[in-house]
């Protein structure tokens, strides 16, 4: 592909508008995936692709910490560890006209007390873990809220121009096990053209503590130039395997588009390997027909700095 072809696909991608008619038919893919995703979904966060809805239900998982060797034997004996910790539809938001819809479900991190613990059972590192899991579970409950409902005020605003456009959020717990837990909340918006973003709240069950990336390596370790240049790799192998792969990099002639490094807030989590993601939103990185992009950072890029 040359530099007219991608530059053609970048103005392209720019000035992306939707029909009446792709709008009408967005709503009826939306209306028919929620019917069929709520048929198939039982006590479980799912996620339909871009262009469908999404489906949140309750997560349920129990967390067992990675802690010291005293207080694993400590809780060795306990049936059921000190703590439940849920993912569930804390608030619902719906709103629907001939040319709007609003299909929201505000996630909250619940921790509840098991009622099959005594508590004289519990060490005092655990009951600061768990202290420590529920101020940190407050804080990201705050931040979802603030974050959702700066979409639905955006949502009602342009309500009253009675433009085409859709508003989705839902949640999905991506990942626990017995050192991590991760929730994937995913915001949709479409008007003359559709986005969708995806936030990643991970919690250290170690240590009750919300992690950051810079939290996952040595202290003062440069993990931002293996990451940012391994990524590059990743974009230029698959560019050349296929031409319909692009992503903005080293482009001479729109150097202002280029990828050149994540930060220290760009979007995480960990998969089952236990290796790094980075997850970009649509247009970021790519065109937004590319949607949102990721990458699995290969462990031996990182293990050196890797704590």
């Amino acid at each position: 592909m040359n530099v007219n072809d991608m530059n053609q696909l970048k103005t392209n991608y720019k000035n992306e508008k939707m029909t009446e008619e792709q709008v009408i038919q967005m709503k009826k893919t939306i209306e028919n995936a929620k019917k069929e995703t709520r048929k198939s979904t039982v006590h479980s966060a799912n996620i339909v692709k871009l262009t469908a809805p999404f489906a949140a239900a309750i997560a349920l998982f129990i967390a067992v910490p990675n802690i010291s060797l005293q207080a694993a034997e400590t809780l060795a004996n306990i049936p059921v560890i000190g703590k439940l910790v849920e993912a569930v539809t804390f608030r619902d938001y719906h709103a629907e006209t001939e040319r709007q819809h609003a299909d929201v479900e505000i996630p909250e991190v619940v921790v509840k007390d098991s009622p099959t613990v005594d508590a004289s059972d519990v060490t005092e590192e655990v009951a600061e873990i768990t202290t420590q899991l529920s101020e940190t579970s407050e804080e990201i409950n705050a931040e979802i809220e603030t974050l959702t409902q700066q979409y639905i005020t955006e949502f009602e605003t342009n309500m009253e121009a009675e433009g085409y456009q859709e508003l989705i959020i839902s949640h999905e717990t991506l990942h626990a096990n017995e050192q991590y837990f991760t929730l994937k909340l995913t915001c949709y918006e479409a008007a003359a053209s559709g986005v969708e973003w995806n936030y990643y709240y991970t919690i250290d069950l170690a240590t009750g503590e919300r992690l950051a990336l810079k939290n996952l390596f040595a202290d003062g370790a440069d993990y931002i130039t293996p990451i940012s240049e391994n990524i590059k790799q990743q974009m230029a192998e698959q560019m050349a395997a296929d031409e319909n792969i692009i992503y903005w990099l080293d482009d001479p002639d729109m150097p202002e588009w280029n990828f050149n490094s994540i930060s220290e807030d760009t979007e995480f989590y960990l998969n089952d390997n236990g290796n790094i993601v980075i997850s970009f939103h649509e247009g970021d990185v790519a065109p937004m027909y590319m949607g949102i992009v990721t990458f699995e950072i290969p462990e031996e890029v990182v293990k050196d700095i890797r704590k």
